[in-house]
């Protein structure tokens, strides 16, 4: 799912908490939780990214 809400942000659906969708960063990370009417579903080059990023974060020793 992407945020549109904080930058087009790709998280994964957590679940429902409340009147929010629970998303999770690709990969893991701190959940966060969003308005539904601000989340779209993400498409395969924006996750792909999404995991590329956190892959080279990773291999650089940063914190996650």
């Amino acid at each position: 799912m992407v945020d549109t809400s904080r930058g087009d942000q790709v998280g994964e659906f957590r679940g429902v908490a409340g009147p929010y969708w629970s998303l999770r960063p690709i990969g893991g990370g701190t959940e966060w939780e969003a308005e539904p009417e601000q989340v779209r579903p993400v498409d395969p080059i924006e996750r792909l990214s999404a995991e590329t990023a956190r892959a080279n974060a990773r291999s650089r020793g940063e914190l996650l």
